[in-house]
């Protein structure tokens, strides 16, 4: 009784027991019958009404209070959030590799790659750079340069370069090409390409490849002059016709370059040569009306006609007239050749030499390093910065490489569709073959594949190129020993319809493996029916899966059926084979 008392004290249990309850709680525990009736107690509880009142109050303004608490949290929730600072992207950095007579960084001022990333020009001689390549880390470049009288030396790692410089030289002893291998080593993009680059540091080389778009255009489209290549003085004995020009080893602005009128001084350039050591060129000597040169920039074409004042018969040498003349076809036709090139040509710009019976002769070719002329340098400058950006644009922007080139393989694959068939190879979408499995462990079931539309499906030659025998009756493990994997084909008797019930078709002719595949991955891959041959030590998933696709091309209905079935066996093949795979 006790006890109750102390709960009934208790306002909050008072709060959830009824009115009537409380009252007899209250009531003394003596048999005496009190003056009043108990339920006129219950009908006037007066002080058990103002305790639960009070209690009732308290626990709805607590609830009413935390019901505001929550609301003012939720409306805080929906203020508007601060903007988060936003991220600044690194500049990417580009090395220009050019005398100091150019300020690139004007060019460049204001460029963004892809109008976000900001671009930082590092410029430099080969003379004054020096660097580290590594297989992971890129390519880190030293540079000592001199600005206004002070020793400057920074260290960056580019992401894109450009070269206006010569890279070798044999006159001015200036053999730079280690340093277009280390940028190439480390993987940097370059306008023209570093492979072109290092290509133009032979003439003879560079002109070999003259000689190829001659020999496909003819020298009609493709007028080049005749040249003749000694890689060194012993087969020098005589020229066909004088004079000749005769040009030692690599060098560029006319330098290397002697006109021999007779024998006598054909004989001493020979000496001359011998004491060089390298190699040497002659060609029939032009006599020239002026010079033309046709440089392409990106897609921006200029041609230029020299003629010699000083009555040099090197246009480029002494005083010169320049004047800018129209772009015909033949021109254009001339750059856009040679500006396929190793690669291709980003920057190119071809020499000829237009002669006094009014014929053109080709001889040289420049690249990216080539000297810019006329009244338009500054605008071509601005437009190599203008390909610069868009090639960083192109390679920086996204992150992501530029798609490679075809291999001679893939395009041979891609050209064999001979009747109809779908070419041969993994194509995208396609799941790739299954890699041979290690000796004496278990070989996967080949996933089948789909039917397709547009000709009949394909067989599959065994490993020694011959044809499939024709089915016999019984299970296919009965059909085929372990030792002999070759798949069943249609008799010559039978009708498409029977052929097509059993799931082969005849071929005409058979297709030869192609080469480098190995023998589990030989041949053309068949359709949804025909499942890979047995092994001895195939296992029960791979048997299941070969009776299902074996029974149920016997059960073909209607094509949206044995499409269902086909994805419903390739279905439990990829299970079985992540299940059981090693």
């Amino acid at each position: 009784m006790n006890f109750l008392r102390r709960r009934l004290s208790d306002s909050s249990f008072v709060a959830n027991l009824p009115n009537g309850y409380m009252m007899d709680l209250q009531r003394p525990s003596s048999c005496t019958s009190s003056p009043v009736s108990p339920a006129m107690e219950r009908r006037h509880p007066q002080p058990l009404s103002a305790s639960s009142s009070s209690s009732g109050s308290g626990f709805f303004s607590s609830l009413s209070s935390a019901m505001k608490q929550s609301t003012h949290a939720a409306s805080g929730m929906m203020e508007p959030q601060v903007s988060p600072i936003p991220i600044i992207q690194k500049p990417k950095i580009l090395l220009v590799v050019d005398d100091a007579h150019t300020d690139w960084a004007k060019y460049f001022y204001g460029k963004k790659v892809n109008g976000e990333v900001e671009i930082r020009v590092e410029q430099a001689e080969f003379s004054e750079l020096n660097l580290a390549a590594y297989v992971t880390g890129g390519c880190m470049v030293d540079m000592q340069v001199m600005r206004n009288g002070t020793k400057v030396v920074r260290s960056f790692k580019p992401d894109f370069v450009l070269v206006r410089q010569h890279a070798y030289s044999m006159t001015l002893a200036e053999d730079y090409r280690s340093l277009v291998i280390g940028l190439q080593y480390g993987g940097l993009p370059s306008v023209n390409s570093l492979y072109s680059i290092y290509n133009f540091c032979s003439k003879p080389w560079v002109f070999s490849q003259l000689i190829k778009i001659f020999n496909s255009l003819g020298p009609e489209k493709f007028p080049l002059v005749e040249q003749t290549f000694f890689p060194n003085h012993k087969q020098m004995l005589t020229a066909p016709a004088f004079p000749v020009v005769v040009k030692m080893g690599h060098a560029h602005a006319g330098m290397g370059k002697v006109k021999v009128e007779n024998q006598y001084d054909y004989q001493d350039i020979t000496s001359i040569v011998a004491l060089a050591k390298t190699y040497a060129t002659t060609e029939s000597f032009i006599d020239s009306k002026y010079d033309i040169r046709i440089q392409k920039i990106g897609t921006n074409y200029k041609a230029y006609m020299r003629t010699s004042i000083s009555g040099n018969w090197k246009a480029n040498t002494g005083s010169a007239m320049l004047e800018q003349v129209a772009m015909s076809e033949k021109y254009k036709l001339w750059v856009d050749s040679c500006s396929e090139m190793f690669g291709g040509l980003d920057i190119c710009a071809v020499k000829a030499v237009h002669s006094k019976d009014g014929r053109d002769y080709i001889i040289e070719v420049m690249d990216s390093s080539m000297p810019l002329i006329g009244e338009h340098v500054e605008e071509d400058k601005q437009l190599m910065a203008d390909l610069v950006v868009s090639k960083m644009s192109q390679l920086l922007g996204s992150g992501e490489a530029a798609p490679l080139p075809l291999k001679p393989w893939q395009v041979q694959l891609k050209a064999i569709k001979p009747h109809g068939q779908m070419q041969q190879g993994p194509q995208l979408g396609q799941p790739a073959q299954p890699r041979p499995s290690p000796q004496g462990g278990p070989r996967q079931a080949q996933p089948a594949q789909p039917p397709r539309s547009g000709g009949p499906p394909q067989q599959r030659l065994s490993p020694q190129g011959q044809q499939p025998q024709s089915p016999q009756s019984g299970s296919p493990q009965q059909q085929r020993s372990p030792g002999s994997p070759q798949l069943p084909r249609a008799a010559s008797s039978s009708s498409p319809s029977q052929a097509a019930k059993q799931g082969t078709f005849p071929t005409s002719q058979p297709r030869h493996p192609v080469q480098g595949r190995g023998p589990s991955q030989q041949g053309l891959v068949g359709d949804s029916k025909q499942s890979a041959p047995p092994h001895p030590h195939l296992n029960k998933s791979q048997s299941l899966t070969n009776s299902l696709s074996t029974s149920d091309s016997s059960q073909r209905g209607n094509p949206n059926e044995d499409e269902a079935k086909a994805e419903t066996i390739r279905n439990l093949r990829k299970s079985f084979a992540s299940l059981f795979s090693d």
